[in-house]
């Protein structure tokens, strides 16, 4: 053989007998990992084994303990339930033996209704038959006795009477007096303005007297443009440097103050200027108008009014009322409201509006229909005004009652400031004429001796014959004399009427 083949022979051999190793050793390290495997399987095994068991235990404990809990609660349940149906068993026995008593004193009520009603069917019965007997005894209608009876009652009582109505009169009177005193002097002291009477002056000054001629124009030309486009008359005479205006509208005669005093300062009078002059002075007073409207509200802390109502009540700073300016007053009144509605209680705000606005129903002229008050209202409800301001102003001449505090206490206010010395001018003729028909009216009633109307007609004093009128009569006097002076006389303020029953016997011993 050759050395190769021999070579051959033994590299196959040694790779035959190294596939016979190797896959011999495989078998052994397959063996030893296939044990260790079961050893592992069974290990995890166990444990789950483990594991199932407990978490077996743990749910039959909660089962247990649940079952149990559910057992107790039913239980409770029930006991709830039987004490339940024990007290509705015992409310409805409670119910029907209520109804029983009910029905028993049902039962006595009509029982006792019907002997009641019996009892008064015997009583007209008795009372018919005793006032028959007592007519026929008498002589006297039933009505006629009642007539009598309360005839002699009122004689037997009536000292009686007169005196707890004077201790009445003395208790509550005064002390009423005495606060109400003490509201309405502290509100007037508070109150010291001075009260302007100011009628707008209707004279224009000039510097010269040819300036007259200027004003008269040519055949009157200017005069009568003036007079035609302003609405006034214009008395030009022999007064040294004066010419006078006279209308009874003061808008009117204001306008033609300002137009005539501006074309005098010019010097050139003629219709177009004229007509340009007035076209300026009504633009002038409508800004003074707004301004007076606005100052007045702002002075007395109105707030919220329209400016439309604002621009109606500044027209009353060119309007009077015997000689008092009407814009003025209202201010005046609205400070005294306040004053006394804070002393009282009462709305402060509501009492100042509805004083100041209570005359805004004289801004406007004759056109409008109605007196003043239901002009005022009619506006202020237009112009959605607080209906309790409306409420407060209504009243102040008692043609509406008075709704709440706040009316009584500006027709108060209303009185105070018209009513006191000086507010208010008055001719002598309407004076004189007020005091005759305040004595009139007190003459005209049976028993009236003398009647004296005193402190210029804000008390009259009526002297009554004694024999005609007693102590008790005088004091109806009195209230029937006050209803008729409300009802047929008009007047600021108020009238104090005094009834006097004065009887004097003189005997002499000799």
């Amino acid at each position: 053989m050759s050395t190769l083949v021999i070579i051959a022979i033994i590299a196959v051999s040694a790779l035959l007998v190294g596939i016979a190793l190797g896959w011999f050793l495989r078998f052994i390290i397959a063996l030893g990992q296939k044990g260790s495997m079961e050893l592992e399987i069974k290990e995890m095994m166990l444990e789950a084994r483990e594991e199932v068991e407990k978490i077996t235990q743990e749910s039959y404990e909660d089962a247990t303990q649940t079952v149990r809990l559910a057992r107790e609660e039913a239980f409770l349940l029930k006991e709830k339930l039987t004490k339940t149906e024990d007290r509705l068993i015992k409310r409805e026995e409670n119910l029907d033996k209520r109804q029983s008593d009910i029905d028993e004193e049902r039962e006595e009520v009509q029982e006792l209704e019907n002997r009641t009603k019996e009892s008064l069917t015997e009583i007209d019965k008795l009372r018919t038959s005793f006032v028959e007997k007592l007519s026929k005894v008498t002589g006297l209608s039933s009505d006629e006795a009642k007539k009598e009876l309360l005839e002699n009652t009122q004689k037997d009582f009536e000292e009686d009477l007169l005196v707890r109505i004077n201790k009445l009169e003395l208790g509550g009177k005064e002390k009423l007096e005495a606060r109400a005193q003490e509201i309405v002097m502290t509100a007037i002291q508070r109150m010291s303005t001075h009260i302007d009477t100011d009628v707008f002056a209707t004279n224009v000054h000039l510097e010269e007297d040819a300036i007259k001629g200027k004003i008269i124009g040519k055949e009157g030309r200017n005069i009568k443009t003036f007079e035609r486009l302003t609405g006034v008359e214009l008395i030009v005479d022999d007064t040294p440097s004066t010419v006078t205006i006279s209308s009874f509208d003061a808008v009117r005669r204001y306008v033609a103050k300002i137009a005539l005093e501006n074309l005098v300062k010019d010097g050139r009078i003629q219709p177009a200027k004229i007509e340009k002059e007035v076209e300026n002075a009504q633009k002038e007073v409508q800004k003074i108008i707004k301004e007076k409207g606005e100052q007045a509200a702002y002075e007395c802390s109105v707030f919220g009014l329209d400016p439309k109502v604002l621009h109606i009540l500044g027209r009353l700073h060119f309007r009077t009322s015997y000689g008092q300016n009407v814009l003025n007053h209202s201010k005046e009144m609205a400070h005294i409201a306040g004053m006394i509605a804070e002393e009282v209680g009462a709305d402060v705000r509501v009492a100042k509006a509805g004083a100041l606005v209570h005359d805004i129903g004289k801004a406007l002229d004759h056109e409008v229909q109605g007196t003043h008050v239901e002009i005022g209202r009619r506006i202020l409800q237009k112009f959605n005004t607080n209906p309790e301001i409306i409420k407060a102003m209504q009243s102040h001449h008692d043609e509406y009652p008075h709704e709440n505090i706040e009316a009584v206490i500006v027709t108060v206010a209303d009185s105070i400031s018209g009513g006191r010395p000086g507010a208010r001018r008055e001719n002598v003729e309407n004076f004189v004429k007020r005091l005759e028909d305040l004595e009139a009216i007190a003459n005209k009633f049976e028993g009236v001796e003398k009647s004296y109307a005193l402190s210029a007609g804000r008390e009259i004093r009526i002297f009554v014959s004694p024999e005609k009128i007693t102590d008790f009569e005088a004091h109806e006097l009195a209230r029937k004399i006050a209803l008729k002076i409300e009802e047929d006389l008009k007047y600021p303020g108020e009238i104090k009427i005094t009834v006097i029953r004065e009887k004097k016997i003189i005997e002499f011993a000799r």
